[in-house]
């Protein structure tokens, strides 16, 4: 029997609409029934025991008759050619399940809740439970629902695209949650067939393997709503915000080196966050990857939490018992590329569909990573849907927004580039979608936070979006951050000649809402441990690495430090392993350890190192100019209080140094790096009163005489009368 054209688009799986051939059809009076079984020896209608025949030599079967008693959701019986019973509704008697109005506002860019529709959801139809797919692939000449409950074949299941937008849908009955699945496509113009990950999937297979898994719909019951009711009250600008950076996959492990749980980690870490004063954890991106050594920053799956540590549960137990302990959860996020891996995002319709096509725009050279296509509408929604999904349903508190130079600048890290509509250089695509998430974050998640992780001179980042800026809440202070490790590099002996160096930072200190990181970037690929990048023998290298963390808690901005960092490893970061936890059998580790641990709640505790962060009135030079001897003293301050701080960069010892201060009276060295407490050569001011003399110094009428340790670091405070 010769087929018509749309039979055989069927047969040959390149059918845009299926619904038009498959399913119940009526003609000329009479029912037609058709269904598509590849592997199938024999099918019947169940309600009614009607058998279909075979079309031909073809898997097409079909049944023609009176289909008046034949329920408008019948079931196929079939079996295979191994004699196994099957038995599932016709997926193809429904209606299109996706609204318009979704679909609008999807092709507009304003879904701001994309992933409620697109990707793989538990449905019901009329009391038929299974799974509505839908994913938008304008290349696409046919789609197909791909998974273990149809022998991944994509002629199985094809999808029906809804015109005018390019999403492709397919309810498919009988098909529940933990059923592995990915998308078949073919591209209508080179006919080239790729096999895809879902998008927007929210559970994947553990690598090597990467099928998407249909995911449950969540019966996590949250604890932490105090917890968000004081966040969206948090006066972030005027209160503590101290990072510990992590990477949960080499934090620590368990007894025979595997991944620990989400819900082991969240209760190890909440026992070390709280005794280190730590007010926030960061987690390097735990979004899917495939490759362990991304460290999690070629992201594969926008949607899902990497299931190395556990389930998407798991994960909510770990932010909500994070929150009940009263610290904040920070997710790393990567708008701005992702890899090639072929599973994934790119080529992901046989053409660029979420990167650009021409490489001097859509790739990476540096990352071999492609770059988002930010103006396209559906991509930017992509995007979008994705930072509010981690924000509302797992409620995180703040992204970090990572790479945010390389979106900004068209000719960033590359030789060959395409400038924007007017000559320049900015990328008017990535700056215009910045300044929406920022809006549209703000609007929707009171209180989280985002910030900026941008190493340029670009302005404003913190600023409005609707008066010009970027919309950030926080920027990383990566030239306080490159001037720093450069200064402490230095033998002490040369450091008077670079004493600007550390100066500079207070002419732009308030120009944006600074973060001050001692990140995961300054201690891989070379270039060592924070402590093997100080100078000198041990002992002044630990006296160093005491002396530098002393200047970031007492230097305007919040503070982040990556984790391995506060105890000194000796070691730069490997990812591949765990952190070197056995050093702190070692005083002088140990000693590190203690001190960040010190700082930290001195930090968090007094008002005078964070209540003015962000502007002039939390700090006042005392003396900046004495480069000869290295030595930097100043204020910090709040409205009840202020703190003397004074840095000794070399190793000598200062006696009776004498250093202006702001009001008469009795002043009280509360902080010494050099402690022996900490491992130093307990050299200091101790218990001694140190009393104002109306002697003018650094032009103040009073000023008080003082020991200055060996490369550290004091604090002072003055005592009430």
């Amino acid at each position: 029997m010769p087929l018509n054209n749309d039979i055989a688009k069927i047969i040959a799986a390149r059918h845009h609409d299926p619904f038009t051939v498959l399913g119940r059809h009526h003609k000329e009076g009479m029912t037609i029934v058709r269904a598509f079984k590849p592997h199938a020896k024999s099918v019947t209608i169940a309600e009614n025991g009607l058998t279909m025949q075979r079309v031909g030599d073809t898997d097409l079967f079909e049944w023609q008759g009176d289909g008046s008693n034949l329920p408008q959701h019948y079931r196929f019986i079939w079996h295979d050619y191994d004699n196994y019973e099957h038995i599932a509704h016709d997926p193809y008697t429904y209606l299109p399940q996706l609204g318009d109005f979704d679909l609008h506002l999807f092709a507009e860019g304003k879904h701001w809740h994309a992933y409620r529709f697109l990707g793989a959801h538990p449905h019901e139809v009329n009391n038929v439970r299974g799974t509505l797919f839908s994913v938008w692939a304008p290349g696409a000449e046919r789609v197909s629902v791909i998974g273990d409950f149809n022998r991944w074949d994509g002629r199985c299941h094809p999808m029906r695209v809804r015109q005018g937008y390019s999403v492709w849908e397919l309810f498919i009955p009988d098909v529940h949650p933990g059923m592995l699945y990915k998308y078949e496509i073919r591209n209508r113009e080179y006919g080239t067939i790729h096999s895809k990950i879902d998008p927007y999937g929210q559970e994947f297979e553990l690598r090597p393997r990467n099928a998407s898994i249909i995911a449950r719909e969540t019966s996590y019951q949250w604890g932490d709503q105090n917890w968000l009711e004081q966040r969206s009250r948090f006066d972030w600008q005027h209160r503590p915000v101290s990072i510990y950076e992590v990477h949960l996959g080499s934090w620590q492990r368990g007894m025979e080196g595997e991944f620990l749980n989400y819900r082991e980690l969240a209760h190890r870490l909440v026992l070390y966050a709280i005794e280190m004063g730590f007010t926030h954890i960061e987690l390097l991106p735990i979004t899917e990857h495939p490759f362990d050594l991304s460290w999690g920053y070629q992201v594969t799956g926008y949607y899902a939490p990497t299931s190395r540590f556990g389930s998407p549960d798991d994960f909510r137990y770990f932010v909500d018992y994070l929150h009940q302990h009263n610290i904040g959860v920070i997710l790393d996020w990567v708008p701005a590329h992702f890899p090639k891996d072929a599973h994934g995002l790119a080529r992901f319709d046989g053409t660029p569909l979420y990167e650009h096509g021409d490489p001097r725009k859509g790739e990476h050279l540096d990352w071999s990573t492609l770059i988002f296509n930010y103006s396209r509408h559906e991509v930017k929604n992509f995007l979008l849907s994705s930072a509010l999904y981690w924000l509302e349903q797992f409620h995180i508190d703040g992204l970090r927004v990572d790479a945010v130079a390389s979106m900004l600048y068209l000719d960033y890290s590359r030789t060959e580039w395409i400038p924007n509509q007017y000559g320049g250089r900015e990328n008017l695509e990535a700056i215009d979608f910045l300044r929406q998430v920022n809006t549209v974050v703000h609007g929707q998640c009171p209180g989280v936070l985002i910030f900026a992780e941008e190493s340029t001179s670009w302005p404003q980042v913190t600023k409005p979006a609707d008066s010009g800026g970027l919309g950030f809440d926080i920027k990383w202070n990566m030239g306080w951050m490159n001037d720093s490790l450069a200064y402490w590099s230095k033998d002490p002996i040369y450091r008077q000649h670079h004493h600007s160096i550390l100066t500079f930072s207070m002419l732009y200190a308030f120009s944006e809402n600074f973060i001050l990181p001692f990140s995961h970037d300054e201690v891989v690929h070379g270039k060592g441990s924070m402590l093997n990048k100080m100078p000198g023998d041990e002992q002044q290298r630990f006296a160093n690495l005491r002396l530098i963390y002393t200047y970031l808690f007492t230097h305007p901005g919040k503070k982040l430090l990556f984790m391995g960092t506060e105890f000194g490893q000796g070691l730069e970061w490997n990812s591949a392993g765990v952190l070197d936890w056995y050093v702190l059998e070692y005083a002088t580790h140990k000693g590190v350890q203690l001190l960040v641990k010190d700082l930290n709640h001195l930090y968090h505790h007094t008002t005078a190192l964070h209540q003015y962060d962000f502007d002039w009135h939390g700090f006042e030079w005392i003396d900046c100019n004495d480069n000869r001897n290295s030595i930097l003293t100043y204020l910090r301050k709040s409205d009840e209080n202020f703190l003397v701080v004074a840095l000794n960069l070399t190793p000598v010892l200062h006696e009776n140094y004498r250093m202006g201060v702001p009001e008469s009276g009795t002043y009280k060295e509360i902080f010494n790096s050099d402690s022996n407490f900490y491992a130093g050569s307990n050299v200091g001011n101790g218990d001694v009163n140190l009393v104002a003399e109306a002697i003018e110094w650094n032009g103040r009428p009073y000023s008080i005489s003082l020991t200055l340790p060996p490369l550290g670091a004091i604090i002072l405070e003055k005592l009430i009368s």
